[in-house]
């Protein structure tokens, strides 16, 4: 299968009819309005959303990613990554996380980083199988905000 890359701007057509269903497939509490204000405060933050299209024009897998720098030096963190159910097993998603890869050899990045459930034990051996490892925990407590959605830290508004 062929596939080209795509950076899909907050506002754009692709951006709710192609990436919002695959974040939302994965994020399923984040609402479609919660989505569009979560895209356009993001992509102001450097959020890029990176759609991969198959020959007939189908987005097959989405990535959401930055470039940070940080005091381990300069990293692309991948927020999310994400492939359609009917693609899965099919090396879409490997293929995706290689573009990443690239775009951060060629952002001066030292390395691709990014968070996995702990309970995503599928995502967690893909991982692995591409030569990524586990360098740390992710600790987390939600602040009681008025209007979020649980979990997602999202205004729900």
């Amino acid at each position: 299968m062929s596939l080209t890359w795509s950076d899909v701007m907050p506002g754009e057509r692709r951006m709710a009819l192609h990436v919002r269903p695959l974040i939302q497939a994965l994020r399923p509490a984040l609402g479609d309005a919660a989505f569009d204000r979560f895209a356009a405060e993001a992509h102001e933050q450097g959020l890029v959303f990176t759609a991969a299209y198959d020959e007939e024009g189908r987005c097959a897998a989405v990535a959401t990613h930055r470039v940070l720098a940080t005091s381990r030096g300069r990293v692309l963190f991948v927020d999310d990554l994400v492939t359609g159910a009917a693609l899965r097993g099919a090396g879409v998603g490997a293929r995706l996380l290689s573009h990443l890869m690239e775009r951060a050899e060629s952002s001066g990045c030292c390395r691709v980083e990014l968070d996995s459930g702990v309970s995503n034990h599928a995502a967690h051996r893909f991982y692995q199988a591409r030569r990524m490892r586990v360098c740390a925990l992710h600790f987390a407590r939600d602040v009681d905000v008025t209007g979020c959605v649980s979990g997602t830290g999202t205004p729900a508004r």
